[in-house]
């Protein structure tokens, strides 16, 4: 049509641009008039991302198939709309909300990008809209036929009426109206592609004046058999009136197409005989029902979440034990116990074919890979990975479900789980155990226990299903970081297995074999040009961490990779760079970690210990001073009320033998005896340093110093026996790490030796004493007589 006789309006907007795939809708170029659109797909996000970076427009297409979730060129329509992004608001979840305003039409004509996103090259369409006389009569005709549609029409009010006559443009008026009413797919694509507006009007007229008749027939209907109906007849009378007007539609009827849908997947389902039946019972309420009742719509939605669950699925167990045990060991370093435990429970699979899955939990610091460990748990069975986050939940129905009487009632976490993994044997981890809570909501712990008992969740109970789920096949796993705070009941279900936190000697192997790898490729490095000593590594975790598992050191080795990807970048350095303890300092400033060092104890009064800390095995020196005073025993360190109980024992035997040790009465009753623990900033406690405690007072009361290069450990009684403690492995490395060649250890600790390398055991003297008599004699060179309880005195 030539410029003379039609009006062209083609807006400047870019021939190549991003573009959006939606489903079951279309999208209209109306000006000023915002549309929202829920977004989430990762090509989506990604078209947005691109279109904000650039000119903020975005070519909005109508998917054929509302199911595929990856659209190619031949799934897409040819016309859509040219949109401008407004704004993004995001979600927790990856997903958010666009706000979009039409610009105009455009049509495909060739496709740019199917990969990381969809992007189009288009022609723009202006707007035909030739003037005279007919055009006034088609906006005006339009205008009258849609508030007759308004007075018809309960669901529409009556201010839309204001809205039609204040609109003066005809394309933007065809445009709106064609975008509210009730058409398909198909026939909202063919109002979009048609650029012509008078041919646009006529199109829109035609669809305006059918919905009319429509509700024109239903208003007849609803007058004819509404005087011969009572209230225990309206669903009839809703149902008659549906289907009147589907008939004079002449519509197939769509909703018993679904419902005959639903009815075959539920033959098919092979769910258990009691899901079964209420599965039917629901589907003979729902054909009962208005489908646009919201009764119909939760019955609607609890019918497929019924078939949602996996209940014949189940997938084949890897019981390849070696396989299994490679594969762990390869992802995950130490955590010797759980991988062991994982295994046994392969060859008891392989050898006896069924076996309930074991409910582990795993305790131990933050960091040290516990949850990671399920996922590789998954991977090494061959089975599904969910995991679900138990931090702070505090309502019981988050893992039961809501009763179907609530609004919005959904299952609870532990059937969504088994629908997301599509099959009712996957490795579930339930993070974070230790950190539920309760209110007046309920409490989860409680629901939990049917959950985790193997012996009652073959018939666990949804309280959304209300039919029994078996939960039997389920491996379950479980990670807290105290045990204190799990309810004992829920406790006891669990078999517990402590993971203790890395060694020094772990996170060099962890930082070298599974963190550099990992964070070479996160940087966009190569062993090629990057060479990390392990006089660096031993640095960084020496100098720059304190935690028991591996987090901080992987952001501290970043920060270095960092520094040193932008000197490739700029090409400042040559390949390949080496790492070494400069470079780390450069890259990490000052040393912010402190660890203690073998000191001289020559002086009387100072002795050497050893302590378990969750961050691994530490030196700990313990030193004693004497003044006059009254007779009183001062403690300083920030010490707990175990080893203040350990101090006041080590000074009640010491005092109980002090002519045996030669020690002037006087001390006692006429001196103040201070004991100090430093790093005061640091909370300490526990039995174990109570042979270092009468080492340090015997030292200063005898005035002997200690032998040079012994460290101890050892929990006391009145009696001076010597009892076992924990943590052995730990201190013996943190001694050997200090340059200790001499450890004295309770006798009963020597089989604990077993879990040290074998090259480091030999290189340290263990000296094993079940009495203080021995330890005294070995750190001070003093031998004590026979202590001879005295008679007490009436």
């Amino acid at each position: 049509m030539s410029d003379d006789t039609a009006l062209q309006r083609l807006p400047n907007v870019p021939r190549r641009m991003p573009a959006i795939a939606v489903k079951n809708a279309v999208i209209f170029p109306i000006p000023n008039l915002p549309i929202p659109l829920g977004v989430g797909r990762p090509r989506t996000m990604a078209a947005i991302e691109a279109a904000a970076s650039d000119a903020a427009y975005v070519f909005v297409v109508t998917q054929r198939d509302s199911e595929l979730e990856r659209p190619g060129p031949a799934d897409l329509y040819t016309y859509g709309s040219v949109c401008r992004i407004l704004r993004m608001n995001r979600a927790a979840d990856g997903g958010g909300e666009l706000t979009l305003e039409g610009v105009c039409r455009g049509r495909i004509n060739a496709f740019t990008d199917v990969d990381e996103m969809l992007a189009v090259e288009i022609t723009p369409l202006a707007e035909i809209q030739p003037p005279g006389a007919e055009l006034e009569a088609l906006v005006m005709s339009l205008k009258e036929l849609g508030e007759r549609v308004i007075d018809l029409s309960p669901r529409l009010p009556d201010e839309a009426k204001k809205v039609l006559a204040n609109i003066d443009d005809p394309a933007h008026l065809a445009d709106l109206v064609g975008s509210q009413l009730r058409l398909s797919t198909e026939d909202k694509q063919i109002l979009l592609a048609q650029p012509d507006v008078k041919q646009r009007l006529q199109l829109v007229i035609g669809h305006l004046a059918k919905e009319a008749e429509v509700l024109e027939i239903s208003g007849k209907i609803r007058t004819e058999v509404r005087d011969s109906l009572d209230k225990h007849q309206r669903e009839v009378f809703l149902r008659e009136q549906l289907r009147a007007i589907r008939k004079e539609l002449g519509e197939d009827d769509e909703d018993e197409d679904e419902l005959a849908e639903l009815a075959r997947r539920v033959d098919e389902s092979g769910m258990p005989d009691v899901a079964c039946k209420a599965a039917r019972r629901e589907l003979k309420r729902l054909q009962r029902m208005n489908p646009q009742s919201a009764e119909s719509t939760v019955a609607r939605t609890y019918l497929e979440w019924l078939l949602d669950v996996p209940w014949t699925t189940v997938t084949d167990d890897n019981i390849d034990v070696k396989a299994a045990k490679a594969l762990l060991d390869a992802e995950h370093y130490g955590l010797e116990k759980v991988k062991r435990r994982i295994v046994e429970y392969l060859a008891v699979r392989k050898l006896k074919g069924d076996l309930k899955g074991p409910i582990l939990c795993l305790v131990g610091p933050p960091g040290v890979g516990k949850t990671s460990l399920g996922r590789s748990v998954a991977k090494a069975l061959g089975r599904e990975f969910v995991r679900v986050s138990l931090g702070g939940v505090r309502d019981e129905a988050e893992i039961r479900g809501h009763r179907r009487t609530y609004i919005g009632a959904l299952p609870g976490r532990v059937v969504k789980g088994l629908k997301k993994a599509g099959s009712m044997n996957p490795v579930f981890v339930l993070d974070e155990i230790d950190k539920l809570s309760n209110d007046f909501r309920g409490d989860p712990a409680s629901a939990l226990l049917e959950v985790l008992d193997p012996e009652q969740n073959d018939t666990f109970s949804d309280h959304y299903l209300e039919v029994p789920v078996d939960l039997s096949q389920v491996l379950f796993m479980t990670t807290a970081n105290r045990l204190d705070t799990i309810p004992a009941p829920l406790r006891d279900r669990m078999e517990i297995i402590e993971i203790p936190g890395y060694i020094h000697e772990e996170k060099l192997a962890i930082a070298r074999h599974h963190l550099m790898p990992r964070l070479l490729a996160d940087h966009g490095l190569t062993d090629a040009q990057v060479a990390v000593s392990d006089e660096a590594l031993d640095r960084i975790i020496g100098h720059y961490t304190r935690e028991a598992g591996v987090r901080t050191l992987g952001r501290q080795l970043a920060g270095v990779l960092r520094s040193v990807a932008r000197d490739v970048a700029v090409g400042e350095v040559a390949l390949p760079v080496q790492v070494d303890p400069d470079r780390v300092r450069a890259a990490l400033g000052p040393q912010k970690i402190f660890p203690e060092s073998k000191e001289d104890t020559t002086s009387p009064g100072v002795a050497t210990g050893l302590a378990w800390t969750p961050t691994g095995g530490d030196i700990l020196f313990i030193e004693a001073s004497i003044m006059r005073g009254s007779a009183k025993l001062t403690l300083t360190g920030q010490l707990g009320e175990v080893m203040k109980e350990s101090a006041h024992a080590a000074i009640s035997w010491i005092h109980a033998r002090a002519d045996l040790l030669e020690i002037d009465e006087k001390l006692f009753s006429e001196h103040k005896i201070h004991l100090h623990l430093p790093s005061g900033a640091i909370p300490k406690d526990g039995p174990s340093a109570g042979v270092t405690i009468v080492t340090a007072l015997v030292s200063l009361l005898t005035n002997t110093p200690m032998n040079d290069g012994l460290a101890m450990t050892g929990e006391i009684t009145l009696r001076g026996v010597v009892l076992p403690v924990g943590g052995i492995k730990e201190k013996v490395l943190a001694a050997a790490r200090a340059g200790y060649t001499d450890v004295l250890l309770p006798e009963r600790n020597m089989g604990d030796l077993e879990e040290i390398p074998a090259d480091l055991r030999a290189k340290i003297t263990f000296h094993p004493v079940s009495r203080l008599e021995e330890v005294l004699e070995k750190a001070l060179g003093i031998t004590v007589p026979k202590h001879k309880p005295r008679k007490p005195s009436v």
